[in-house]
């Protein structure tokens, strides 16, 4: 007969020998620790304490299988999901448009080709693809030439019309975060150029371009001048046709790059699309805008990779515009264009109150990067076990590591968790599973939110704001004690 394992065993077990604790940090620690290193359960109130966050702490601990709340604090208030909102779009995009799903970039021709000659424009036509990249315009053109095609009798249109426009994400971020570009149904390389600069004597050498694994196309329409200035880093201006930068002189340093946001995506993409088809041999005039639905015959057609695998990376990698274009494209599929990226997420917010009974809901966009968006932790982690039931959202998300004092990745830390991240200034969540020792599967999400500190710092135009980094870094610190002493509480 076996012995019945108590909770002092089990705990002595997922430690792995307290003596460990006591071991100094080793010069040359390997990049994933060998054995666990869990702490003995601790109360909330001095894991609180010890972080030292400030604002609000609220958490929901479920189980799976029962539904019954198992821990929680201030459960029911409504706080900033940040990027763990992505969930909620992914779950959304799946139920409108199915796993299988693909976006569409296609070149429509208005007339007949002959001997070369296409009697008609060219159209670039975006479906709302976020994942398209230079490489895969370049395939593009290689496909126009081969169809025969050397020039155009009309004119070279682009159309993003797909998805209703939308000049950035969020109002309160600095004009040069590359997470936050405009939106479009034709999107290019997440709506981002690259800037680069290097010393030449007492002057820069500087380069805008659309590069990619293959490709390097200059373009012209986003431009930089180097000002010398101390403050502010960057200044933007939209003109009709262009993005206009300027960048203080005094940050640049000797030499390095960057990407910065996009806010013409369609002459973008069309101005690189004409770089690349020229190399093949084809020859386009200047791109402008096509304000209607291209009609007409379609000669080349790329499709993105499946919308699961486009989810995956969304929850993985968490990209904005992603978020954005897919949470966009699924309620359009709902029945109606949304006429705003707002109106578009509250579409999706009454969906989820109806699906998921998330009564507390209100997002003002599909990625979490607006901080105005509101839900409480009780109703995220509902939403992950009654989402969790098919195993589709876990698979999709993450394996968060669990690291040791060293911040150094435990191999085996005896317990296992899916989740998602989210982080803006003074904003930390985490949302997902944790499956404890012994099988027990549980949804939580944790949110912590220090909203005055916030407003202090949101709209500066400085990329890291003082203490914003100091902060999340305790912030990310509470979070894995929490989720130690719910595997030590409820194995």
């Amino acid at each position: 007969m076996h012995r019945p394992i108590h909770r002092r065993d089990l705990l002595q077990l997922l430690m792995g020998g307290t003596a460990l604790l006591a071991m100094p940090a080793c010069a040359n620690a390997p990049d994933r620790s060998l054995r666990p290193t869990l702490r003995p359960a601790a109360p909330v109130e001095g894991i609180v304490a010890r972080a030292g966050l400030g604002g609000d702490l609220a958490f929901a601990v479920v189980d799976m299988q029962s539904g019954n709340l198992l821990e929680g604090q201030s459960a029911n208030m409504p706080l900033p999901p940040a990027s763990v909102a992505k969930a909620v779009t992914a779950l959304y995009a799946l139920d409108a448009l199915g796993a299988g799903y693909q976006f569409r970039t296609r070149l429509v021709a208005t007339g007949p080709v002959s001997e070369g000659v296409l009697q008609g424009d060219l159209v670039l036509a975006g479906g709302g693809d976020p994942t398209l990249e230079t490489d895969h315009l370049a395939a593009m053109a290689r496909e126009l030439s081969v169809a025969g095609v050397r020039r155009v009798t009309g004119r070279f249109l682009v159309w993003g019309g797909a998805l209703p426009f939308t000049h950035e994400i969020a109002d309160d971020q600095a004009v040069q975060a590359g997470y936050n570009p405009a939106i479009s149904g034709l999107n290019l390389n997440f709506n981002r150029v690259h800037f680069e600069w290097r010393r030449a004597g007492n002057d820069y050498s500087i380069s805008m371009d659309a590069r990619s694994n293959t490709h390097q196309p200059a373009v012209g329409v986003a431009q930089m001048q180097v000002v010398a200035r101390s403050s502010p880093l960057y200044t933007y201006r939209r003109t009709a046709n262009r993005d206009e930068w300027t960048v203080a002189r005094s940050a640049l340093g000797n030499t390095g790059s960057r990407w910065l946001p996009v806010r013409h995506p369609e002459l973008y993409a069309g101005e690189v699309f004409r770089v690349l088809a020229r190399a093949q041999g084809v020859e386009l005039p200047a791109p402008s805008v096509s304000a209607g639905i291209p009609s007409g015959r379609d000669l080349v057609t790329h499709l993105s990779q499946p919308l699961q695998i486009v989810l995956r990376d969304v929850l993985r990698f968490s990209t904005n515009i992603s978020a954005e274009a897919v949470g966009l494209t699924a309620s359009v599929a709902r029945g109606g264009r949304p006429s705003s990226l707002r109106a578009s997420a509250a579409q999706m917010s009454d969906w989820a109150r109806t699906r998921y009974g998330l009564s507390s809901m209100q997002l003002v966009d599909h990625s979490g990067l607006g901080a105005a968006s509101r839900v409480s932790m009780i109703d995220l982690a509902n939403m992950f076990r009654r989402a969790g039931a098919d195993g589709m959202l876990r698979s999709l998300l993450r394996a968060h590591p669990i690291r040791d004092g060293n911040n150094t990745i435990i191999a085996n830390p005896g317990f296992d968790v899916h989740a998602k991240t989210g982080t803006l200034y003074f904003v930390s969540a985490l949302g997902g599973y944790l499956r404890a020792p012994g099988g027990r599967e549980l949804a939580f999400s944790i949110c912590a939110a220090d909203l005055a500190r916030r407003a202090r710092v949101a709209g500066g135009q400085v990329d890291r704001p003082e203490g914003t980094a100091v902060w999340s870094r305790a912030a990310r610190d509470m979070q894995q004690q929490l989720l130690y002493r719910w595997v030590q509480a409820h194995s």
